[in-house]
């Protein structure tokens, strides 16, 4: 088990939620609107390399420490700058209710 000192939470992110507007069609319109403010870690995991559309397409993996939180849902994503990061998943690496890793992939804001 690995631990974390909260002093460690240097990276001042915003959790946003997307909002969807109808364009009257059928369709919608995809939008962000910031839930939080909140001090994170963010941690590089991987990188891969795959072709997509005749082009080469980076991915890059991210964990996210931060304070625990019990308003996340998925299609969220954290920002910082600019810089986005797809929030795919998150769990309590100790069991204690004080953190969450969020699993996150970096992807165009």
């Amino acid at each position: 088990m690995r631990t974390l000192d909260p002093g460690a939470f240097s990276a001042r992110l915003d959790l946003m939620a997307p909002m969807f507007t109808s364009d009257g069609q059928g369709g919608a319109t995809e939008s962000w609107s910031e839930v939080a403010k909140l001090w994170a870690r963010v941690e590089p995991v991987s990188i891969a390399f795959d072709e997509e559309a005749n082009g080469e397409v980076v991915r890059l993996t991210h964990e996210i420490w931060m304070r625990m939180r019990s308003d996340l849902a998925p299609g969220m994503r954290l920002t910082r700058g600019g810089r986005a990061f797809r929030i795919n998943g998150w769990r309590d690496p100790d069991e204690t209710g004080r953190y969450l890793v969020c699993r996150c992939e970096e992807v165009e804001p």
